[in-house]
């Protein structure tokens, strides 16, 4: 009888054990699920690579460089010449130098002829075209750099500005347009110019390029360039160059 009861009690206290055991089991299983370590190390992860992903866009978007076009352009002047009342540009060349003032109420073609000369563009151009007693034109050349300062600047052409009272007289500084069927509206190529050297003038321009400045000084030596020899072409046998436009005033 006594040995009957040790083995019951020793049953007791083993089952006992084992319940603990089991139940000390069963309650830290949830435990070890509630707090997973890894899910959120990854998303961590991806998160800070998503986010040097957008900063690297961005920055990329920021860093690219600017281009005129034919849908900006005059937006752009249009801003651009409220801030910039600049009105004289001093011209300098391999034959002498000779001052622009630049007329206030055609402000597109005055605004482009300051934004290319800060921008550099006709630095080491030519006076590509001339015709003795009748124009000098510039800002062209048959250099590749030439081409690739455009395309850096961009493609983009200029409206016609014909009726604010300005005549193509001695000194006219113009803007020259291409005369076929393929510019019906006249739009001007905002990258060259044109300066009138007839005494008399050149009335038959009028109404159909953009006078926008007019020679103030040195137009001796506007003279002296529309006297040199040029070929059939018309372009001088020994390149004019033009050394740089600068804003003066």
């Amino acid at each position: 009888m006594k040995i009957r009861k040790f083995h019951m009690q020793y049953f007791l206290r083993t089952s006992t054990i084992l319940l603990l055991i089991i139940l000390t089991a069963c309650n830290q299983q949830p435990k070890s699920k509630k707090t997973p370590t890894t899910t959120p190390v990854k998303d961590s992860i991806a998160q800070a690579k998503e986010r040097a992903a957008n900063l690297a866009k961005e920055e990329q978007e920021e860093e690219k460089p600017f281009v005129l076009t034919e849908e900006n352009a005059i937006p752009f002047f249009f801003e651009y010449q409220k801030t910039h009342k600049q009105s004289k540009v001093k011209v300098y060349t391999s034959m002498g130098d000779f001052v622009i003032d630049l007329y206030d109420n055609t402000p597109y073609h005055r605004a482009n002829m300051i934004y290319l000369s800060s921008k550099k563009y006709f630095n080491n151009t030519f006076f590509h075209r001339v015709v003795k007693d009748f124009i000098i034109q510039g800002g062209n050349t048959d250099l590749k750099m030439t081409a690739e300062k455009r395309d850096s600047i961009g493609f983009y052409l200029l409206p016609p500005d014909t009726r604010k009272g300005h005549k193509h007289v001695r000194g006219t500084v113009s803007m020259p347009s291409s005369d076929d069927v393929t510019n019906p509206h006249k739009l001007a190529s905002p990258y060259e110019f044109f300066i009138v050297t007839t005494k008399t003038g050149a009335p038959h321009l009028n109404g159909k390029f953009t006078a926008f400045g007019m020679v103030t000084s040195g137009m001796d030596v506007v003279d002296k360039i529309n006297h040199v020899e040029t070929g059939s072409d018309e372009w001088p046998l020994t390149n004019v160059i033009i050394d740089s436009i600068v804003v003066i005033d």
